[in-house]
């Protein structure tokens, strides 16, 4: 057997992903020693912390890129593990990797044996996984919604927004969604069962997001700044809460958007201070440990179908490049994921759709 995997090009990673920033190799399946197993990759998550991640170069040199993903044990010699369970991993972009003792992972992303009866194998690294956590520790843990509060929540169709935003609904709160395109809106509203749901590509957002915000915000979860940001700023309500979660519309930025952040608290500070607004920087690796909390409150309500959750699946490890890109561009449609081989827990049916044009060369 051959390995494919996806790495960087020797260039410095900076602003969007470029058709030369990532390069195809091939290689060999690596064989695993005492401690380590050896797994399939399923499924790989796109998300946008990854570009940073590849703007750093976090990770072994010449390694995959760093990707959270759900992948099958074929050979295990690692305590715990067995050949044909699954698994969350970081894999990366790749075929096949190892997983256990010397093999390098971002502190916080343990790997862990999934129960494909809790729900869909790939939603371990959705709804069930790091976005659930992230969605969770921002709206419930941090920003707290109390019932009939107004709560605004930007890329609202995407992976953490549409579970945010259930989750307010959840706590008896009033949710306006913020958007793309009318398929989005319209999703947001109808499938999520927002409250309402308005377009950041309307020339009239700011009056349009007024509107449907009498009588002004109480919680904002923030996923996409600009002029997202500067539309919600003026509707903050006395003693509201804004929670972070991340700054998309920035991440092209040559520093990633770091400073557009302080840029953004700057902006904001005699809103924030006049009205009391609290701001609060969400790094889900610090809600580590409230995993198993999560998943418990969650998983239950997704299966029950209380909790909607959308992936947008492509078809193959040579579309990753073209769909991370996607992706950072707002053009996926909820979450991003490639599945790579596979997923035996579904059969003879294989979701998502093949999308052709990746970029890259083969070395």
């Amino acid at each position: 057997m051959r390995n494919r995997y996806w790495t960087l090009a020797d260039e410095p990673v900076t602003g969007w992903p470029q058709q030369d920033t990532f390069v195809l190799k091939e290689g060999a399946v690596p064989v695993p020693a005492l401690g380590q197993a050896l797994t399939r990759t399923i499924y790989v998550s796109l998300d946008p912390y990854q570009l940073y991640y590849q703007r750093e170069r976090t990770g072994p040199e010449g390694a995959p890129c760093h990707a959270r993903t759900v992948s099958q044990i074929i050979e295990s010699r690692m305590d715990g593990f067995a050949a044909g369970d699954f698994v969350f991993n970081t894999n990366g972009w790749t075929e096949y990797a190892l997983m256990g003792e010397g093999v390098w992972r971002p502190g916080y992303m343990v790997p862990r044996k999934l129960d494909a009866s809790v729900g869909r194998i790939s939603q371990a690294v959705g709804v069930l996984g790091m976005l659930g956590l992230t969605a969770y520790a921002g709206m419930n843990l941090m920003a707290s919604p109390q019932p009939n509060e107004i709560v605004v929540v930007s890329a609202a169709s995407g992976g953490v927004g549409q579970i945010a935003g259930q989750l307010a609904k959840q706590r008896g709160a009033r949710v306006i969604g913020i958007a793309g395109r009318d398929a989005k809106c319209k999703f947001v509203t109808d499938d999520l069962g927002f409250d309402a749901c308005v377009s950041h590509l309307s020339p009239t957002l700011s009056a349009d997001l007024a509107a449907v915000c009498q009588p002004g915000i109480d919680v904002y979860f923030e996923n996409v700044g600009g002029k997202v940001f500067e539309a919600v700023l003026p509707l903050f309500n006395q003693a509201a809460r804004m929670t972070i979660c991340g700054l998309i519309a920035h991440y092209g930025d040559e520093d990633g958007g770091v400073d557009r952040r302080a840029a953004l608290m700057k902006r904001g500070e005699p809103i924030f201070k006049t009205r009391d607004v609290r701001v609060m920087n969400l790094s889900v690796s610090e809600f580590a440990g409230q995993h198993e909390e999560m998943l418990a409150y969650l998983a239950p309500l997704v299966k029950a179908g209380k909790v909607k959750y959308r992936e947008d699946i492509r078809q193959g490890l040579e579309t990753i490049p073209t769909a991370f890109a996607e992706m950072l561009r707002g053009d996926s449609f909820g979450k991003m994921l490639v599945q790579v081989s596979p997923d035996p827990t579904l059969g003879a049916r294989g979701p998502g759709k093949s999308r052709q044009g990746p970029f890259g060369t083969v070395a």
